[in-house]
């Protein structure tokens, strides 16, 4: 941890008390964000963002003895002045000060009382052998035993990995340190502006909220100044659990998912590497293992049996309702939707033009196609309202499904696995138009999930316009993905033959797919998702999985007026 620049002089004001508001207490753990970073503190406390990292999980094991209550904290009047003291995960909380703090430990003796902090780690080598934030989040804590009579003028900092404990006297400084970082906060939270992120700084690096933050791509693209790192791309290790058996049952044993058939289990998976539960046809959750699901914020989509997305189960949902206000806001702005959705369309058309180049089979070059194509993205770009660029992009798709069949193998004999004669659905007519359905769906409930866990609304669109049941967001920000990740796990299912002939079934003039031929693209869809690729704005190495987040979240920062645009994935 660096320390952070020193706080300016208390100007020594009075917050101010608003009319009407009910203004929560500042946890004391939020005093120490705000020193160390207050985007930081904003993105925690008013957002209600949150995520794990190494330090953030050492840090709750260091823990893990304090936060279980023990022994007692009698009142200040009942102290003896020759008791001992050793209370364990105590509350205390002060309406003057404004504070309330869950304190590790209470110790003391001969009437004199001392809140001990637990920080894993060592102790840090820098003067007073400890970084503010920590001393101000254990001032607090001297300030609110003091609020409730007892004599404490000094706590500890005990760093569990060293042994080591550091004394941190409560002096004028620190108590003005205290009051500047409570002032602060509320004035900040009150703001309604979350403030900018830190530029270059060393601190973002061990930062568990870096991911969300993202610091480096925020600043790039708001300046330019600074080449983002690749902080915001590590590789996440937790996979869809994905249950297609008709009258499968889906329990819970301890930390592990259990998927049962007539009563034999048939597959299993831990917890800890489940993203999202999939669920296709008639499948069950029981009660417990949806309650744990839910607890752990792991969402669970629910398809019928031919593949359509029906909807998604969450717990209690994202906290930040700041972020949903943006996008509803902005919803209503005719300007802002078209500017949106010309960007959204563009970067459609761009990238099924990077399809077709790259996967050419036929025998000339596809350049009259992709001049086509070319003319088609200007004339979105230059589109004056939604319904003109409705059309423009509806023009495009034609021209590009109609190219999409040279995109396939043929076999020895020189002829295509499946015929196809354009884009058909709802039913689809033909294999691959059920394979480019049941790839959109599955693109849907991905993108839905993605929003949601980021706190927008995936309901509330810009370029698809909100209707009842259709998640309009998860659609606008799908589109410009169709290609890249969906049409593409289909060209790859094809021409690898990962799908056969008999993976399709046809019925009444419909095409769907077997069992087996879902197991087929399912797989094939998420070895997709899991493709890396070089971000074509920032330059690092990451996958369309993770990227889906990284997208998400920018879009936030854009309905925000963080950034000024909304950078669009385009590979070459």
């Amino acid at each position: 941890m660096i320390d952070p620049e020193p706080l300016q002089p208390e100007l020594g004001l009075a917050f101010p008390q608003v009319a009407g508001a009910e203004l929560p207490l500042l946890p004391a753990r939020m005093l120490n964000e705000f020193v160390y970073c207050p985007r930081l503190a904003y993105l925690e406390w008013v957002q209600g963002e949150w995520a794990d990292n190494a330090d953030t999980t050492e840090g709750r094991f260091a823990h893990r003895v304090a936060d279980r209550p023990g022994g007692a904290l009698p009142p200040a009047e009942d102290t003896e002045p020759d008791s001992t003291i050793h209370a364990r995960s105590v509350t205390l909380s002060s309406e003057p000060l404004g504070i309330i703090a869950k304190l590790d430990l209470v110790e003391g003796e001969s009437g004199t009382v001392r809140p001990v902090d637990y920080k894993h780690g060592h102790r840090p080598h820098v003067e007073q052998s400890a970084y503010l934030p920590e001393r101000v989040q254990v001032g607090a804590q001297v300030l609110l035993l003091q609020a409730h009579g007892y004599t404490c003028d000094e706590g500890i900092l005990y760093f569990v990995e060293g042994r080591e404990r550091v004394p941190v006297v409560l002096d004028d400084e620190l108590r003005a340190a205290v009051a500047s970082a409570a002032n602060g906060l509320r004035l900040m939270a009150a703001s309604g502006h979350v403030p900018p992120p830190l530029e270059d700084s060393p601190k973002c690096v061990r930062c568990s909220l870096v991911g969300i933050c993202l610091p480096d791509e925020v600043a790039w693209l708001r300046a330019g100044r600074i080449e983002p790192r690749p902080l915001a791309v590590a590789r996440a290790e937790a996979l869809p659990f994905v249950v297609q058996e008709n009258g499968a049952r889906i329990g819970k044993d301890g930390d592990t998912l259990e998927v049962s058939v007539e009563g034999t289990k048939v597959a299993t998976g831990r917890l800890a590497e489940v993203s999202q539960v999939a669920i296709y046809g008639n499948a069950y959750l029981t009660t417990p293992a949806l309650h744990e699901l839910m607890r752990r914020e792991i969402p669970v989509s629910w398809y019928s049996y031919g593949g359509w997305f029906v909807g998604h189960t969450v717990g209690l949902g994202h906290h930040n309702a700041e972020l949903r206000a943006h996008q509803w806001r902005g919803s209503f702005d005719a300007a802002f939707c078209l500017r949106v959705a010309r960007g959204v369309v563009s970067a459609k058309i761009r990238n099924g033009r990077t399809l077709l180049r790259r996967n050419w089979r036929a025998a000339g070059p596809p350049d009259e196609v992709l001049a086509a194509l070319d003319g088609d993205r200007a004339n979105a770009e230059a589109a004056r309202d939604l319904p003109t660029l409705l059309g423009v992009e509806g023009l495009a798709a034609r021209r590009y499904f109609a190219a999409f069949a040279q995109c396939f193998a043929e076999d020895a004999a020189g002829v295509r696995r499946f015929d196809w004669e354009g884009r058909n659905r709802r039913p689809p007519t033909d294999p691959i138009n059920a394979l480019l359905s049941f790839t959109y769906a599955m693109l849907v409930r991905v993108w839905t999930v993605q929003l949601s866990a980021v706190g927008l609304d995936a309901y509330r669109g810009f370029y698809h316009q909100p209707r009842y049941g259709r998640p309009a967001l998860a659609l606008d920000m799908m589109e410009p993905f169709r290609p890249l990740v969906a049409d593409s796990a289909v060209l790859l299912a094809i021409n690898n033959g990962e799908v056969k002939g008999g993976d399709f079934i046809a019925r009444g003039g419909a095409v769907a797919l077997t069992s087996a031929g879902r197991h087929a693209i399912i797989a094939t869809f998420e070895r997709r998702l899991d493709q890396e690729i070089t971000h074509p704005v920032f330059g690092y190495r990451v996958s369309y999985r993770r990227l889906f987040e990284v997208q998400a979240r920018l879009f936030g920062r854009f309905l925000a007026g963080e950034i000024p645009e909304f950078p669009h994935i385009t590979p070459r």
